[in-house]
């Protein structure tokens, strides 16, 4: 892992959020030839050209312990992922201006967080996932303190969990099954009683593959 990525990650290492933060911005900037989970593979052609545009938000939050992302656990009546955990987000609506604001605006309307809380830094690649959807994860930095007012008709509850556990190449693990006839792969990345799966563990692979690209 790189000098500047392994200093803001390890406990041991020197805490400057704001060189992480324009670091990782310069990163986002440029994606060309990073490896990328391609969920098109996995989908009909009809299906990935139908596919509906959609944002989530990947906070990412400065504590004084190390970055940490936060992330929701849907409740379990929703028809689409429900009980899984996942970034906020929903699909674009048509006075949303642009990814990022969808990104904003569904994090707002979920969790309860302002969106002059979030610094934007850029955005992942767009991730196609078999619902039907084409995700165009945008990362966000904050800066505590801040509240939360959690929607309970979408959100079950909000957590926090080191980003430095998910850039342990060692802990993407790949499992497939079967869904409508295709055969369906996906990352997996359990913490604690967590069981974080699909497109939210492919993009959080995807962040380490940008961050972490030409260093191992």
């Amino acid at each position: 892992m790189a000098a500047t990525l392994r200093s803001h990650l390890e406990p041991s290492g020197s805490h400057d959020p704001e060189g992480l933060k324009a670091w990782v911005r310069e990163r986002l900037a440029s994606q060309d030839g990073v490896p990328h989970f391609d969920g098109r593979l996995m989908m009909s052609a009809e299906a990935c050209a139908t596919a509906k545009p959609a944002a989530v938000l990947v906070p990412l939050v400065a504590r004084p312990e190390g970055i940490q992302v936060l992330l929701t656990r849907r409740t379990e009546h929703l028809s689409d992922h429900a009980g899984q955990i996942s970034f906020p987000g929903g699909r674009v609506e048509p006075d949303d201006r642009s990814a990022m604001e969808t990104a904003l605006r569904e994090t707002e309307e979920e969790i309860g967080l302002p969106r002059q809380q979030v610094e934007l830094l850029g955005a992942l690649r767009e991730y196609f996932i078999p619902t039907g959807y084409r995700v165009v994860p945008v990362v966000g930095w904050i800066t505590p303190p801040f509240d939360l007012a959690p929607d309970p008709s979408e959100v079950a509850e909000t957590f926090e969990a080191p980003l430095a556990y998910f850039f342990d190449p060692d802990r993407h693990v790949i499992q497939q099954d079967v869904r409508n006839g295709r055969l369906r792969q996906y990352y997996a990345i359990p913490w604690r009683h967590h069981n974080i799966w699909g497109a939210t563990a492919g993009i959080l692979v995807d962040l380490y593959q940008v961050l972490a690209r030409e260093t191992r």
